[in-house]
Order: structure tokens, then C-alpha cells, then sequence
């Protein structure tokens, strides 16, 4: 625990720092750790880095110059995504004899679900009210699994879904909504004064995705250990001390942050 405090706490002014900031140093962080944890995704997964995960690599490169475009182009999306079947089809033929089918999924699934995902910390940064409500994806998920956390060590008796993650409890999941929900409810009430809309209450949609992002986060976690479990890893990688990999530790943000920016299209 000692570690991973430490860890947590030089950790915290760079994430303060891409947060604040934004723009380019934003994007090209989410980009690197996008790839970092597609490679971590990657070799856990097909037990090696191959050729065929290079693909994967290019298109987190070339989604992160163009994600903002592309999401809100639904023509856009759907040729970079038949684009990047058709390429991966096309290697899959030519190089038959030495790809293993899996390994052509993993390559397509794991950039969806680490880069695609991660990639909507910008598009929330970059909405009008951007440098507001991005915080909540980080308030959602790291404040869920510390309350959950600490709520599971004290209260905790049933197990959630053991299988999967042995240690947390149904009581320390609730317990980690609630306090997110608490954390939201506060910081909108922080920021209410500053950002007014007529037809909802800021107070009321810091809540909602409070309590929204705290249940996927949790999703996030466990579909995680899901993966590990699989392949009979405890960790995706020893890269951050006490947390694991960059995975490890951005499990919960990967759902978060969607489910942040998806309300505020929805709501705003």
C-alpha cells in the first residue's frame, strides 16, 4: 500500500499537469499511453509483441490525429474501422501460413479497447465545458475504487464475483458508488457558480455521471481481471510500482471516460 501511495503521488502533478493544460500535451500523452498499453494488452495476450500488432500501433497513431473528426463523423468512423478490417484481412491472407488467427483479433479488439476508448479523454477535454467535466472521468473512477476499497476492508462480507476478483465485495462496490457520487455531487456543487445551463442543473448532471461512470468503472475492473485471469497474469505489467501496468491502473478510466463524454453529447 506504501508504494502504491508513493507511485499515486508522483503520478498525480503529471496527470494535473495534462489535465490542465490540454491540447497538443494532452493528445500526445493519451497517445503514448495508449500505445504503451496496447503493447502491455498485446503480449499478455498473444504471449509476444508480432508483426500483425503493428497494425494496431499505426492505427492508435493515426486515430489519435484524427479522433475528434472521426467521432463526430459517423462516415469517417465506418471507413476507418472497414479500413482496418480489410488491412488486417489482407495480412492475414498474404501471411496465412505464419499468423495465428487470434493474434488478428487481439490486434483489432485491443486497439478499440484501449486506444479508441482512452481517446475520449480528449474528445470530454475538448468540449466547450471540457476543462470542467473531465475531472469526473478521474473523480469516477479513482475515488469509486478507493472508496470501494476502503468500504470492502471495513464492511465487506459478500463476495462480488470471486472468479474474477476474489477480494472485492458487493458492499465495497456500493460503497465506491456512493462515495463517487458524493465526490460529483460535491465538485458540482464546487463548480455551479461558473457553469450555469438553463436546462439542467449542473449539480444533477455532476451526479448522474458520478454515479454512471462509478458503475462502468467497476465494469472496467473486472472485465480487466477477466483478461489477466484468462491468461494467468496477476499484473499486465510491473511498470508503475504497487499499480501493475499502464492498465493496471487505467482499467477503470478506459469505460469512464466514455460514459463521461456519451452524457454530455446526450445532456448538453
Amino acid at each position: 500500500m506504501k508504494t502504491r501511495i508513493i507511485s499515486g503521488a508522483v503520478l498525480l502533478p503529471l496527470l494535473l499537469f495534462f489535465i490542465i493544460y490540454g491540447g497538443l500535451p494532452l493528445h500526445l500523452a493519451v497517445v503514448v499511453i495508449s500505445i504503451m498499453g496496447m503493447y502491455e494488452f498485446y503480449k499478455v495476450l498473444s504471449g509476444k509483441i508480432l508483426p500483425v500488432h503493428f497494425f494496431g500501433f499505426a492505427m492508435c497513431v493515426f486515430y489519435g490525429v484524427f479522433a475528434q473528426n472521426i467521432v463526430e463523423t459517423a462516415g469517417m468512423f465506418s471507413a476507418m474501422t472497414a479500413c482496418f478490417i480489410v488491412l488486417l484481412m489482407c495480412y492475414m491472407v498474404l501471411r496465412h501460413k505464419e499468423v495465428d488467427v487470434k493474434d488478428v483479433f487481439i490486434t483489432f479488439f485491443g486497439f478499440y479497447y484501449v486506444c479508441f476508448l482512452l481517446m475520449h479523454i480528449c474528445l470530454v477535454r475538448n468540449h466547450e465545458y471540457g476543462q470542467y467535466f473531465v475531472w469526473l472521468i478521474f473523480i469516477a473512477s479513482f475515488v469509486c475504487d478507493t472508496g470501494a476499497y476502503f468500504t470492502g476492508v471495513t464492511m465487506g462480507k459478500h463476495k462480488l464475483i470471486p472468479e474474477l476478483s476474489p477480494k472485492k465485495t458487493i458492499e465495497g462496490s456500493v460503497g465506491g458508488v456512493l462515495w463517487a457520487l458524493v465526490a460529483s455531487v460535491i465538485f458540482g456543487l464546487a463548480i455551479s457558480r461558473v457553469v450555469v445551463f438553463n436546462h439542467i442543473s449542473t449539480v444533477v448532471l455532476c451526479a448522474i455521471i458520478g454515479t454512471a461512470g462509478s458503475l462502468l468503472s467497476q465494469i472496467g475492473d473486472l472485465a480487466a481481471s477477466a483478461f489477466k485471469r484468462y491468461m494467468g497474469v496477476k499484473d499486465y505489467a510491473n511498470l508503475i510500482p504497487g499499480h501493475g501496468g499502464i492498465l493496471d491502473r487505467f482499467d477503470s478510466v478506459i469505460v469512464t471516460a466514455p460514459v463521461v463524454y456519451y452524457i454530455m453529447i446526450a445532456l448538453l
